[in-house]
């Protein structure tokens, strides 16, 4: 059954986006949408989407845009959602086979849950590091967000959470922030979410020093 919006915001992303796109096929037959925000791009970041997802049979829109910010892109996909659930994920990042089919199972376990954390894999220059579990959370939602903006929670990434529409609500990221701005977000989330975990990976992290200069 198709019951997740996925969210990808992309700027000058076609060097990857055809392997993120590539590593979510595997969860096809739960995925409604993929609605890919080209946000500004000037490298084909689009064409090359199209191409892969045509390849590939995903059910991708392309979102052009020009907001030159990653909050902002993913705020506008986030408006046209339709499905039930929405996983959001970048454009330099992968999915792991089998990983939006364990959120969503946890989801189905525990159907009072509104947001599911799954554990995630950080590699650092190509190079895999450890894998990072979620854990700390309570059951009061409030300390979950102070907790998490303290770091006393790990952090959670992108790719790595499932979120029903209905928790994200009008919640949007905020703008204009060239690090964290993730992180306010799934605050804001966490202070009325009920929270699952899923220990198994269900992403690849993809670090870059140079690049997250290049933020700045």
């Amino acid at each position: 059954m198709r019951a997740i919006s996925v969210v990808i915001p992309a700027c000058n992303a076609a060097a990857t986006i055809a392997a993120t796109l590539a590593s979510l096929r595997s969860e096809a037959e739960i995925i409604g949408e993929i609605l890919l925000v080209d946000d500004a791009s000037t490298d084909g970041t689009a064409t090359i989407a199209r191409e892969a997802a045509a390849q590939l049979s995903l059910p991708l829109r392309v979102l052009s845009a020009k907001c030159r910010d990653a909050g902002g892109a993913r705020n506008l996909a986030l408006a046209e959602a339709v499905y039930f659930w929405v996983y959001l994920i970048d454009a330099d990042d992968l999915h792991l086979r089998g990983g939006l089919r364990a959120l969503l199972r946890k989801a189905r376990e525990q159907p009072e849950a509104d947001m599911i954390v799954g554990a995630y894999r950080r590699r650092v220059n190509g190079q895999d590091r450890q894998i990072k579990m979620p854990n700390g959370y309570q059951a009061a939602c409030l300390a979950n967000a102070s907790a998490y903006v303290k770091g006393d929670i790990r952090s959670v990434a992108v790719g790595s959470v499932l979120a029903s529409r209905t928790l994200i609500g009008e919640t949007r990221f905020p703008i204009g922030m060239a690090y964290d701005e993730d992180t306010l977000f799934w605050a804001r989330l966490m202070s009325k979410a009920s929270l699952a975990m899923v220990s198994q990976p269900v992403m690849v992290y993809e670090v870059s020093p140079v690049r997250s200069d290049d933020r700045f």
